[in-house]
């Protein structure tokens, strides 16, 4: 009896040492139930070889070098009114790259064309071109929208060709064949001339029932932007849009549905953001907050976080991310950035996070600002400014894998 007991303990001891080793060692064999997936952020160097720069986040927020990956396409630039390439803003836009799902699309302009990648979950830095990039049957897309609920993607044009079009996608076996669906008659040129008077921003709704699109005016020349609107019908865009300029809007750029309601923040050069109603039965929008950003040069990018239920806006001329209610409009918090960037564009919010690609200047290095927000309301802080490799000033785009 004394052997069975002497030989039962020994079992336990075994069992609790290998339990034990287990515990101490969470990557040995099967991850364990509640561990992080990886994340990743996205933006694209928009340089002649467009790449994807794709950067692994930490569990702090926090970026690390990363990967760059051939859109197998080449980017542009807008140009100034002396035929200068523009930039840093080389596209004049808000959504050169969307993620979706564990999908990746891109526009590449100087080849009018959209590619598609898939992520691997388990290295979301590793991308994987499916199919061929697709013509976009227009000139120089700066914008594109993505609907998994109609695989279907859709780009803005900006060149002398403008205006949206449309094609299905699968998973699978990539981009089909994209149709005209919209023209914006812009009288541009191919590049176009910029930063004004062209698209800035196109994106679906939160139902997936309309493609909303932001066009920019030109104040010098009394030209009046639009907001256009887009039904989906049997699963594609179909026109004629419906446009509208909100009273008091000159220069609608970068735009974001706000969860929950048929509204949007809209960013405007001319004076700073606002919240913007679409109406359903009319598709015409109005304005219902806005917000005067005193010391702004040119607020053209937005962002919702669902942790702090509020807006976020940039200036690519002036280094501070400004909050505000979604509601009434005010501000809540101007945070003035001192990582010496010279001001931020494309921004995206995710968990506790808000990423700001800063494409820098002739001496100043890109870099892209990491802001905590977990505390809610007004708690914004810089946390860190990171400079990938192999990026200059005509960088665009931002987009998240969390």
């Amino acid at each position: 009896m004394a052997s069975v007991f002497k030989f039962l303990y020994l079992a336990l001891s075994l069992a609790a040492a290998v339990n034990a080793a287990a515990i101490a060692s969470p990557h040995h064999g099967s991850p364990r139930r509640g561990h992080a997936k990886p994340k990743a952020i996205y933006f694209m160097t928009n340089d002649a070889s467009n790449n994807i720069v794709a950067l692994p986040v930490a569990h702090n927020g926090t970026l690390a070098a990363g990967s760059y990956t051939l859109t197998g396409g080449a980017g542009g630039n807008a140009v100034g009114s002396t035929g200068q390439p523009d930039g840093p803003d080389a596209l004049g836009s808000q959504g050169a790259v969307r993620v979706v799902n564990s999908m990746l699309f891109n526009v590449n302009p100087g080849s009018s064309t959209v590619s598609m990648f898939t992520i691997d979950p388990a290295n979301p830095t590793k991308l994987t071109m499916v199919g061929k990039p697709a013509d976009t049957a227009g000139d120089f897309p700066v914008t594109m929208a993505v609907s998994t609920k109609h695989q279907l993607v859709c780009a803005a044009n900006a060149g002398a060709k403008a205006g949206i079009s449309c094609g299905k996608f699968s998973p699978s076996s990539g981009l089909g064949p994209m149709q005209p669906i919209a023209a914006f008659n812009l009288n541009q040129t191919t590049p176009p001339q910029g930063p004004l008077n062209g698209p800035a921003d196109t994106f679906f709704n939160n139902d997936e029932t309309a493609l909303i699109t932001t066009v920019k005016g030109d104040p010098t020349v009394n030209n009046t932007g639009f907001l256009s609107v887009l039904p989906i019908v049997k699963g594609t865009a179909k026109g004629p849009d419906t446009r509208s300029s909100p009273a008091g809007t000159a220069v609608l750029f970068g735009t974001v549905p706000i969860p929950g309601t048929k509204s949007v923040l809209a960013t405007d050069a001319s004076f700073g953001a606002a919240v913007l109603k679409i109406s359903p039965d009319t598709n015409q929008a109005t304005i219902q907050a806005k917000l005067d950003i005193a010391d702004q040069k040119a607020t053209c990018w937005a962002t919702v976080s669902s942790v702090t239920n509020s807006g976020f806006v940039t200036d690519v001329g002036v280094n501070h991310l400004v909050e505000m209610d979604l509601t009434t409009g005010a501000l809540i918090k101007e945070l003035n950035v001192t990582n010496g960037n010279p001001g931020m564009i494309d921004l995206e919010a995710g968990g506790n996070f808000i990423y700001a690609l800063s494409p820098g200047a002739a001496n100043i290095s890109s870099a892209v600002a990491v802001f905590d927000v977990s505390g809610g309301w007004g708690s914004a802080k810089a946390i860190q400014n990171f400079n990938p490799t192999g990026v200059n000033v005509n960088a665009q785009g931002m987009a998240l894998y969390v």
